[in-house]
């Protein structure tokens, strides 16, 4: 008669395994420290509660073992990256989950016992990180965008659509829809009109608001601080939309990246009218940041024609404004000017 132990032996080993398969995943292909190192504390956690190795590993008896000839065509193929992460989730989940009830068996004592309860946990802890691993490998990557319009229909001192033509037909390439006031209704609307003004000549990013991103088929939603986390904003917008975050320090940065954000907002980076902010990042926290992470990034806060050489010289490859251009008397010359000062010191960006 096959023992417990054989089982929990079997299943022990393809815990280790799955779980080495994740971990490459995001070591090697998100390239994510924090989560590494999850998944690392995992496999850690998993080992320590195994009762004695050698007591396990007697029982294993693998040429006596009548499913190592038992495969499927399945079992022999993967189509893509998620489709080896999430078999190797399956995988992990399903095998804790077996070595969870067997350890339950009142013969095998007290190092079984305890054994089961740290399989549930790393069991509960699998499905959030290969959610997130498929996650990671399945979302469209956001591009390094240049010039960013943040549009405020109430800031404009001609009429938006013409601030919006001449703005994308002289550099920006994102627009991000920020109406705070406007209620939903009419606001899923106006970012529709947005997106068909634009026509595909520049990504539409809509603020706070990842439902209406969602409806209005934008390209992705920026999020405060104090807005939905991006784990919970991804459930609403799924794979394919972008998710910015505002950070104004690199704790906030290593954050909003572990919470799988696209692309981060920096800053401020100076005083601004618009959004009155008591304590300034500046220009150190953009180049601390082009340092620390590897998110795409657009340097926010009061930028113009004056300044926008402070952040070039950090290293900025893009940058958000919204006064500078809404509130113009010539937005084609401002956007255009903006455009040269960051075209002028970068290298073309994919």
């Amino acid at each position: 008669m096959t023992t417990p132990q054989r089982i929990i032996d079997a299943n022990a080993n393809r815990v280790r395994e799955a779980l080495r398969v994740l971990e490459e995943a995001a070591r090697f292909v998100i390239q994510d420290q924090a989560l590494s190192q999850t998944l690392k504390q995992m496999r850690h956690d998993f080992v320590q509660a195994l009762p004695d190795t050698l007591e396990l590993i007697s029982h294993r008896d693998t040429p006596g073992d009548v499913g190592t000839a038992i495969t499927t065509d399945a079992e022999q193929t993967r189509s893509n990256l998620p489709d080896v992460i999430a078999a190797a989730g399956g995988r992990l989940s399903e095998a804790l989950r077996a070595i969870e009830e067997y350890s339950k068996l009142v013969e095998l004592g007290p190092d079984y016992h305890r054994l089961a309860k740290t399989a549930e946990t790393v069991r509960y802890q699998s499905y959030d990180v290969t959610q997130r691993l498929i996650g990671a490998v399945t979302t469209r990557p956001a591009p390094q965008w240049r010039l960013c319009l943040l549009l405020t229909k109430s800031l404009c001192e001609t009429p938006w659509r013409s601030v919006l033509e001449l703005a994308v037909a002289n550099g920006v390439d994102c627009v991000q829809v920020r109406e705070k006031e406007m209620d939903a209704g009419p606001l899923l609307e106006h970012i529709r009109q947005v997106i068909d003004l634009v026509d595909g000549r520049a990504a539409v990013i809509v603020n706070d608001r990842p439902d209406l991103a969602r409806l209005a088929g934008a390209d992705g939603v920026h999020l405060g601080q104090s807005d939905l986390n991006p784990n919970d904003a991804r459930k609403i917008v799924g794979n394919q939309l972008l998710i910015g975050v505002s950070t104004s320090n690199l704790d906030q940065a290593k954050q909003a990246k572990a919470d799988g954000a696209n692309y981060c907002g920096v800053g401020p980076m100076f005083a601004t009218t618009t959004k009155h902010k008591p304590d300034l990042a500046g220009p150190d926290y953009l180049r601390d940041y082009l340092e620390c992470n590897a998110l795409p990034h657009l340097a926010i806060g009061g930028i113009n024609g004056d300044n926008i050489n402070e952040l070039v010289e950090v290293g900025c490859q893009g940058i958000a404004v919204s006064s500078a251009i809404c509130a113009a008397e010539n937005p084609c010359e401002v956007t255009a000017r903006l455009h040269s000062a960051l075209n002028d010191t970068m290298p073309n960006a994919g």
